[in-house]
């Protein structure tokens, strides 16, 4: 799947494995397992959507995002890895919030990504 498309809890699978996470969908939400002490914490993980959860991500990366057209498209930029032929990526999305994470998963995982089946089926 290209990740210019990625929506929903597919692009959240994506953020997760670029962050390193192991994610899995359960009951229609993407869950990652925290470990705080002793204790195991389920946290869903929702950064297409939630600030809290994308924002860190932006600001450790410096993805700049840009409103255009009275805020009916918003782009995504971040500084290329080395290997890439360009120094900027840009992404578009119908949010700040999903522009900026495919830009994310861009940079980390390649324009395109595969998303196992057994995590989408039965959603």
């Amino acid at each position: 799947m290209k990740t210019s498309e990625l929506t929903g809890f597919e692009l959240d699978l994506a953020v997760a494995k670029a962050e390193g996470e192991k994610a899995e969908l359960n009951h229609g939400e993407v869950v990652t397992w925290k470990t705080i002490g002793y204790h195991k914490y389920r946290l869903v993980w929702r950064p297409s959507t939630d600030w809290a959860q994308a924002g860190p991500i932006i600001e450790r990366e410096g993805i700049s995002i840009d409103q255009r057209d009275n805020g009916s498209l918003v782009l995504a930029c971040i500084d290329a890895p080395m290997e890439h032929e360009e120094n900027e990526i840009w992404v578009n999305g119908p949010t700040p919030l999903i522009a900026a994470m495919r830009c994310y998963v861009s940079s980390k995982l390649g324009d395109e990504i595969e998303i196992p089946e057994q995590l989408v089926e039965g959603v």
